[in-house]
């Protein structure tokens, strides 16, 4: 392995309009890393990529890469792209548990709240602890990581990473209180109350959306992102049918495989998944089927019926036609997509969430309540790891300006 990535390193074309960094939403200095990991400067090589995106091992790991690095590659007209992040997956874990606190500015006296430990609440608190400020996470369950950590399977992110990850926070002084609902437990005005300076919300997009079709309180249907949180509580028996073709779906057809299922049948209402090209590929790998064109009418004990979708020219559904369609199975998984819980918004004064119940943010990434700042999901829905870091990025540079004009 070790051969390999010097050998797509030393392909690099160190391109003077790097194109797979324009193709990064982190902007990931790409040329820079591979030029410092030639010179056999890992440590300086791992510094760079994590002062840019704090989860640059996961991003490594999870990120749609076709879609972003490898697929940008200048390489990509004449021949085989730079696989980018194998190299940064290699600097990344080396230097994750060799880093130092070298460098950090002492407690400049402002304490921070970040609600929510996922991408975006650990990128924040990294940024905020390394500029001197004190930085308490608010987790309301009992490990960090949010989607990271029971969201996305073992098989595509080791939960040890995660360990990792928060080894490095305790060790630049980042406070974590697990099992607390913030909206339910304790409220946003407390955190002021109890001098906090400024509050992040990263709280994701927990709540499944429903169909709203006869059958969805069945014993044998469940929810993707549910399921995905503790698969192991779901006995889903041999045949599975996923309303859905997103990548929450894609990642619910691999993991019942790995749970006791023997055929596992996907549907989606268009022409068309929403999901990553690799994503789909290593779900058909596990042997997931894909039947596109059925629009979801009803579930029963037996399993989802369908109608064939009425198409348009894009292949987007604008109606159904033909007879109903019984596919038996033993369970039926929906998983289409997800939106925020509304604790925090029905609890504090100001906060205003949109029509899909996203939080209002402006260009500094504060919401709608002075000193309250938010990004990722909870902001626009389900998107990738690498943008709710960029976000996060920007909302901490809001917090520090916010914090310093106002005393």
């Amino acid at each position: 392995m070790a051969l390999k990535i010097v050998t797509e390193a030393e392909r690099c074309l160190q391109c003077k309009k790097p194109m797979c960094q324009q193709g990064c939403p982190a902007h990931t200095p790409i040329p820079q890393a591979i030029a410092l990991f030639r010179e056999h400067k890992l440590m300086e090589a791992g510094k760079l990529l994590f002062e840019n995106n704090p989860m640059s091992l996961v991003c490594s790991m999870v990120c749609h890469h076709s879609a972003q690095c490898y697929g940008h590659c200048v390489l990509n007209r004449k021949g085989q792209p730079i696989q980018f992040y194998e190299i940064e997956k290699y600097i990344s874990d080396a230097y994750l548990d060799r880093m130092t606190t070298e460098g950090k500015k002492p407690w400049n006296g402002k304490n921070v709240a970040v609600i929510g430990s996922g991408p975006a609440g650990m990128t924040v608190a990294f940024e905020l602890a390394w500029n001197g400020y004190g930085v308490t996470i608010f987790e309301e369950k009992d490990r960090i990581g949010g989607m990271l950590q029971y969201g996305i399977p073992d098989f595509r992110l080791p939960k040890s990473i995660l360990d990792r990850y928060k080894a490095r926070l305790l060790e630049l002084g980042v406070k974590i209180r697990p099992h607390v609902v913030m909206g339910g437990d304790l409220m946003i005005d407390s955190l002021f109350r109890d001098g906090y300076s400024s509050v992040f919300i990263g709280t994701g997009v927990w709540r499944p959306s429903t169909l709203g079709i006869e059958g969805e309180t069945l014993a044998n249907v469940h929810f993707g992102i549910s399921y995905l949180a503790r698969p192991i509580s779901y006995t889903v028996g041999e045949t599975v049918a996923i309303i859905g073709m997103g990548n929450v779906a894609m990642d619910v057809a691999r993991t019942v495989f790995r749970h006791g299922a023997r055929r596992v049948m996907m549907f989606q209402r268009g022409s068309t998944s929403p999901a990553s090209e690799m994503e789909m590929e290593y779900a058909k790998l596990d042997g997931a089927e894909f039947f596109f064109g059925k629009s979801i009418q009803r579930i029963t004990p037996e399993g989802p019926v369908f109608k064939n979708s009425v198409l348009n020219e894009q292949g987007r559904p604008v109606g159904v036609e033909g007879e109903d369609e019984l596919v038996k199975a033993d369970t039926t998984i929906i998983a289409i997509n997800q939106r925020p819980k509304d604790k925090l918004v029905n609890t504090t004064h100001g906060l205003e969430a949109n029509e899909r119940g996203l939080l209002i943010v402006d260009e500094n990434k504060m919401t709608t309540r002075p000193g309250v700042f938010a990004a990722g999901d909870v902001t626009h829905g389900s998107l990738t790891v690498v943008h709710a870091v960029d976000e996060a990025r920007i909302a901490a540079a809001g917090m520090m300006k916010y914090m310093e004009e106002n005393g």
